[in-house]
């Protein structure tokens, strides 16, 4: 299966941990769970659950190192938990996970900062979306945002404008592949074994064992948990189950600033997104080992791996077009898409978006930055999954839907998996009670 082995992504990242290679799997060894996937969700999910008591565990990830994806090739924000609808599994996991990762990285020398953001209203007619904003900040817990008028924008960002703000002080950078790295480590030290280079391929049961069959040649475990991100809708319907969805990928573009330009962007500057999609719209972002970055779009991409404009994948784009959901959603927003695909095309159209909120920066000021792919579910008639979607099976549990704010909320959505993993796997080890 060559697309579990594609690589990409905006440069070179760290390794993943030593022990990770492509000796062969097969051996009588059955384990307790196999976790696929080694993103920030797969590694936190796995370090979750040998800390609540699984004797035996193996996490498995198709590239030569972890985080090469979503989690390798995202901004880097810690986010607030300021956007999502009150009461929604985004909702809590993000404000409860922001805090325990602030914590987690001060713990364990993780790189990172609580520097707070600026939600700009570019116009007047912005301004009541701006206010539900507060108001739904407020709803999920979010203590000391602070409404500005015009004239105190400058306080913050000198060189940003506006017809007003919302000033959200949670919100933070950090480097998720330390901090995925560290999860890890964690997780080895507790037990789990880790993987790199070795890709799922189908599943067949075998008695009271799943047999995984990999790129590196058979495994036994008694149960799987499914993180691939990019390809989990794949990994469920290789496991025999339906999800319902489909993965649609979604090509994030970015620009920096070159450094005599820095200076125009202290922290983090977001326009008011639009309520009808999960993406937050171009804006700024200060990166946590220096540089700011500008970014990203949301433009549909013909590869799930499609971190360039050329990057074609037949089977993809044949998968997509066969898929109903996608025409029912191009039907609706196409006019959306068509403005995001010249935005990508054009640079001055992106940087008339960036205007908006800092009308100094022009073209000459930016260079490419490389993208990162979303993985967005997009159910059969046509609507863009809005919340984490963690589905159970037989034995098994997907992670069907984890775009951002999942970084964010990757402490506490392993949590929510061993939590699940406690009800529907037959464990006894599980039993225990988390330290």
């Amino acid at each position: 299966m060559a697309d579990l082995w594609l690589a990409g992504g905006r440069g070179p990242r760290p390794l993943s941990p030593a022990n990770g290679d492509r000796r062969p799997v097969h051996s009588p060894r059955v384990y307790d769970v196999a976790v696929i996937g080694g993103g920030i969700v797969g590694t936190s999910a796995a370090w979750a659950l040998v800390e609540r008591g699984v004797r035996s565990l193996v996490l498995l990830e198709a590239e030569p190192k972890l985080a090469a994806h979503q989690t390798g090739n995202n901004s880097g924000v810690i986010h607030s938990g300021l956007y999502y609808r009150p009461g929604s599994l985004k909702a809590r996991l993000c404000v409860a996970g922001r805090e325990a990762l602030y914590r987690f990285c001060q713990e364990h020398g993780v790189a990172h900062q609580q520097c707070g953001k600026l939600v700009v209203a570019a116009s007047r007619e912005e301004l009541p979306r701006l206010e539900e904003l507060a108001r739904r900040g407020e709803q999920n817990g979010l203590a000391g945002l602070r409404l500005l008028a015009a004239e105190a924008i400058k306080d913050y960002e000198p060189h940003c404008v506006g017809a007003g703000a919302l000033m959200v002080p949670q919100t933070g950078i950090v480097d998720f592949v330390q901090v995925t790295e560290c999860y890890a480590r964690l997780a080895e030290q507790a037990g789990a074994e880790i993987r790199t280079g070795v890709g799922f391929l189908k599943l067949a049961a075998s008695g009271s064992c799943l047999v995984l069959e990999t790129t590196a040649g058979p495994l036994h475990a008694r149960h799987l948990v499914n993180c691939a991100g990019l390809h989990a809708d794949r990994v469920a319907r290789r496991c025999g189950m339906e999800p319902g969805v489909q993965i649609v990928p979604f090509r994030g573009e970015y620009f920096r600033l070159v450094a005599e330009r820095e200076h125009l962007v202290r922290n983090l500057i977001y326009p008011v997104p639009d309520p009808r999609f999960p993406f937050l719209g171009v804006h700024f972002t200060r990166l946590v080992h220096g540089g700011v970055e500008a970014g990203p779009n949301a433009v549909l991409a013909l590869s799930r791996h499609g971190y360039t404009k050329t990057r074609l994948s037949l089977r993809d784009v044949a998968e997509m077009a066969r898929y109903p959901g996608l025409w029912r959603m191009a039907a609706r927003y196409w006019r959306t898409g068509l403005a995001e695909q010249w935005r990508s095309l054009n640079k001055r159209a992106f940087v008339r978006a960036l205007q908006r909120l800092v009308p100094e920066v022009q073209p000459k000021d930016l260079v490419p930055a490389g993208a990162g792919v979303r993985a967005q579910a997009l159910d059969r008639s046509g609507r863009l999954v809005d919340d984490f979607w963690i589905e159970p099976g037989e034995r098994m549990i997907h992670v069907l839907n984890a775009p951002s704010p999942a970084a964010t909320a990757s402490l506490m959505i392993g949590r929510e998996i061993a939590d699940r993993a406690l009800t529907h796997f037959a464990l006894d080890c599980l039993a225990r009670p988390q330290p």
